[in-house]
């Protein structure tokens, strides 16, 4: 797909990395360079496990693939050289720098375009170009919301398990990057394309937002559940001690599950007939599932929901997870720097 394209990664950590990887897993020429110092600091964000004295750590794998790694000190003159030799035969540079060390590195983007006019530039901040704030995933997370929202009553705020801002951060600059190829495309225009973490979390609140924008509700920990749906992320124990989870989006879901338990009374019930009474009577109507749903074995409770096409999952841990033919088939395996790394593919999408 982007065989030919050479991609510059100046990007350290997980947002901007995952970007080019994402452009390298479908043909790029992806050259990540690095401060021979000061390497990207996730190749020493490191389990317990992991070799202290290896390059490469899970993280650092997880969002770099397919890449050719060099190591420059912009601040020097030989290796500034030897940069901008790679300026000129680039399509796309990425990047995530603090604000001023463009201009302490010599790669503002009219310095780059005066190299080479058609280059591409795709920039990640925290807050914006104009803030010099240091941003961190789990402190976009505490400051967009979501943490607010996370977790239950007893818990307090709950970041998620992944770095979720990044991620989503990530996707914005690849729809603008991609789209920035379009254009260039059509009006031989290179554009710049900037993202910050903050503008990608907060687009990202949609439903929770509109319901505070629209009702004034400001949500709650309320842990899986669902503020407008129910019964949805309600948690049951089965007979055979697995959790397993319903997602009830639709009345008739609602009365498909309710004829397999042999509750046909609560389809009639004014309390559970409509999905609004049933946000209002969610705890009450948890109680009388549960009293069903413990009685049953996990897996003939999920077969049963496959039939009748009720949105119902099993709680998994990642092991459970990579058992799956499905799962195992979106892992990468490469060497880098010797060693033998594994991650999830970036691309979630098939071409047919």
């Amino acid at each position: 797909m982007f065989e030919g394209i050479k991609i510059i990664d100046l990007s350290t950590v997980l947002a901007g990395p995952s970007v080019a990887t994402f452009f390298a897993e479908l043909g790029a020429e992806v050259i990540k360079i690095e401060h021979p110092l000061k390497p990207d600091v996730t190749r020493s964000w490191k389990l317990p496990s992991e070799k202290p004295d290896s390059k490469v750590s899970a993280y650092f794998s997880s969002i770099n693939f397919k890449k050719n790694y060099i190591q420059l000190n912009l601040q020097d003159s030989s290796d500034y050289s030897e940069f901008i030799e790679l300026v000129k035969a680039s399509s796309i540079l990425i990047s995530n720098f603090k604000k001023g060390n463009d201009i302490k590195l010599k790669i503002t983007d009219e310095i780059l375009r005066t190299y080479n006019p058609n280059l591409i530039i795709g920039k990640i901040n925290g807050y914006g170009s104009e803030s010099e704030r240091v941003a961190y995933d789990l402190i976009l997370q505490a400051e967009t919301g979501f943490m607010s929202m996370n977790g239950t009553f007893e818990s307090g705020p709950v970041k998620m398990p992944v770095a979720l801002i990044d991620v989503l951060a990530a996707h914005q600059l690849k729809e603008g990057l991609l789209l920035a190829l379009l254009e260039q495309q059509k009006s031989g225009q290179a554009k710049s394309v900037e993202v910050s973490l903050y503008d990608a979390a907060v687009c990202s609140l949609v439903n929770q937002a509109s319901n505070y924008l629209m009702s004034g509700h400001v949500p709650e920990r309320i842990g899986s559940l669902h503020p407008n749906i129910a019964p949805y992320g309600e948690i049951f124990t089965t007979k055979d001690s697995r959790q397993i989870t319903f997602a009830i989006g639709s009345n008739q879901h609602f009365e498909k599950l309710c004829n397999y338990l042999n509750l046909n009374e609560l389809i009639v019930d004014s309390k559970f007939k409509e999905n609004q009474n049933r946000v209002s009577n969610r705890n009450e109507l948890f109680d009388i599932l549960e009293k069903k749903i413990v009685h049953l074995d996990s897996d003939e409770i999920f077969e049963a929901m496959k039939k009748i096409n009720v949105p119902c999952g099993i709680i998994k841990n990642l092991d459970e997870v990579f058992e799956s033919e499905q799962a195992k088939k979106l892992i990468r395996n490469e060497e880098i720097d010797g060693i033998s790394t594994k991650r999830t593919t970036s691309i979630a999408f098939e071409w047919k």
